[in-house]
């Protein structure tokens, strides 16, 4: 009698690890991460057009993945704000520019960040003071139909 109330236990106990385990994969797969704030700074930018940039998408520097997109928001002037969330051992300097662009010919919108100098990093909350909005293909086609260019 009392071995099979032991297997119950270990067989209880085993369920129990499976689950957790199965949380935290979920998790992770999911990019969502409970300690996340303490892993990134938030970086803000102000363009004047984010056609097709999501929350979520990626921010690079070079080409390697350094954060992603937090919140994009229209702020009072009726620009669109974007606040990034930035690795916290990644530095970017004040004279930094931010563009928009398209992953291939009709991907996924992300933010490109060409590095300035180092000589004052942003910090937490900052706002990129250059930035370049994203090309509006429909647009460029519209006014070369129409004559516009």
């Amino acid at each position: 009698m009392m071995k099979k109330g032991y297997t119950e236990v270990i067989v209880g106990l085993f369920m129990i690890a499976g689950f957790g385990a199965f949380v935290y994969l979920s998790l992770q797969l999911g990019e969502f991460s409970v300690f996340s704030l303490e892993k990134n700074y938030t970086v803000n930018a102000q363009f004047e057009n984010v056609s097709g940039l999501k929350q979520g998408a990626m921010v690079e520097i070079s080409g390697v993945q350094v954060g992603k997109v937090a919140q994009v928001t229209l702020d009072q002037d009726g620009l669109a704000m974007v606040s990034m969330f930035i690795n916290k051992d990644v530095a970017i300097g004040e004279d930094a520019i931010a563009s928009i662009r398209t992953q291939g010919i009709i991907g996924d919108k992300y933010i490109k960040i060409i590095n300035g100098s180092m000589d004052a990093p942003l910090q937490n909350n900052d706002m990129i003071m250059d930035t370049e909005s994203a090309i509006d293909i429909e647009e460029l086609v519209s006014k070369y139909i129409f004559g516009g260019v």
